[in-house]
């Protein structure tokens, strides 16, 4: 969830899946924000500046959906788009170490502007660093293991 939108309880959300329509199919989900988890049930979803407004039943004001700005929603492992053949669900990638050679941090998140998803990786330092998300970078992907493998372009760790 981005933020609260409007005075009827609605948020703004984020949908971190290539398959459209996704979140026109979210009935039971969870809430999770600062450890702080509820089940909750999609009572309506549109659309505002091309991002997903949802309504959650019981989530009524402004003042109940402020708390949940920030929030993940979580859904049922069963109810999960899948992805297909060469692809990764976002959750997926999320905690995957990033090697090349040696390890250059942890994906902490996916950042999605409309050309190639961006790794935000959190460095062992504190700092983060973009990667695209690009076959031509990111050579060997095991889930499995949370390891991903890249060849850097010349100067990107620099950044």
């Amino acid at each position: 969830m981005i933020r609260p939108r409007g005075k009827r309880g609605e948020l703004i959300a984020e949908i971190y899946s290539s398959q459209a329509g996704r979140a026109e199919k979210l009935g039971e989900v969870m809430l999770e924000r600062d450890g702080r988890r509820v089940a909750a049930r999609v009572e309506n979803v549109w659309h505002h500046d091309g991002r997903p407004v949802l309504k959650f039943s019981g989530i009524d004001s402004i003042g109940d959906a402020e708390p949940w700005a920030g929030a993940d929603v979580l859904v049922p492992e069963a109810e999960r788009a899948q992805p297909g053949d060469d692809e990764f669900s976002h959750a997926d990638l999320i905690g995957c170490r990033v090697v090349a050679g040696q390890e250059i941090g942890m994906v902490a998140g996916v950042e999605d502007y409309g050309g190639a998803p961006l790794l935000r990786v959190e460095r062992s330092d504190g700092r983060e660093l973009l990667i695209p998300f690009a076959r031509s970078i990111c050579r060997e992907i095991d889930v499995a293991a949370k390891t991903i493998r890249v060849e850097l372009p010349e100067g990107l760790l620099d950044l």
